[in-house]
């Protein structure tokens, strides 16, 4: 098993694209923390994968609730040794009518949410000794803009940006920082994703979701599980050499 006594923390775990990271790992033999706002969901979710994952109220954009998932994983596993920053929201709307609330808010959770727990466990890391891994999650919406999903598309590419400085900051210490940037990625998510394409293209219901897979060249919208190879190997010990890159898995929808 690739990440035998690993610890990994992953944010946004209690579904979707973070719960099939923790079950990935879990399956590679690291013990996993299910960090998440729906503290009963991640509960939920936790107690079924066994005694090696557990649950955490978390909440990214606040610097205590950070600050106390790092020492509730350290205290129930010993440290960190991965993390994963996959908590995030997604909008929409066309730039005239981004108001500035919305705006603070998707930049508080997808921007300040990821670097404040990056900076919260990279202190561990460095503290501990041992290194580590941290994977950021980006998306094909931060390599170029698209005319609804401004603010989204700004955060995503901040991310990858954020991931390589804090790359070549923290690879002195042995903490590898690398990204991953998903396609268009199915779930339950969709639902209010394709409500805000239909609100603003005057789209019916599911028109959006089925434009958007045939125009994926793989010919399918992506899975959770499509991600989980490249998130297992940014965390195993065969991506040492990998420092502040962004990998595209999105059935090739961008090329870099």
């Amino acid at each position: 098993m690739r990440l035998a006594g690993q610890t990994a923390l992953i944010t946004g775990a209690a579904r979707g694209i973070g719960l099939a990271f923790a079950q990935a790992y879990l399956r590679e033999g690291a013990k996993v923390a299910l960090a998440d706002i729906d503290i009963s969901r991640a509960r939920k979710e936790a107690e079924s994968l066994g005694d090696k994952a557990i649950a955490i109220e978390m909440d990214v954009t606040d610097e205590g609730s950070i600050k106390n998932a790092v020492g509730q994983t350290k205290e129930a596993f010993g440290g960190i040794d991965i993390l994963i920053n996959n908590a995030a929201i997604f909008t929409a709307a066309p730039v005239v009518d981004v108001e500035r609330a919305e705006f603070d808010r998707v930049f508080a959770i997808n921007v300040g949410g990821t670097f404040f727990t990056l900076q919260a466990v990279a202190r561990e890391m460095i503290a501990a000794g041992k290194g580590g891994r941290i994977i950021n999650m980006a998306s094909q919406a931060g390599r170029r803009g698209e005319p609804l999903v401004s603010a989204y598309c700004a955060t995503k590419a901040a991310i990858i940006s954020l991931t390589q400085s804090a790359g070549l900051d923290l690879i002195k210490h042995g903490i590898n920082v690398n990204a991953i940037s998903p396609g268009v990625v199915d779930g339950e998510h969709w639902d209010g994703v394709d409500n805000l394409f239909a609100k603003y293209e005057g789209k019916a219901p599911g028109q959006k979701k089925q434009e958007v897979a045939a125009g994926v060249p793989h010919g399918r919208m992506g899975t959770a599980e499509d991600l989980t190879g490249m998130a297992v190997f940014l965390a195993s010990k065969e991506a040492d050499y990998i420092v502040a890159q962004t990998y595209n898995v999105d059935g090739g929808q961008w090329m870099s």
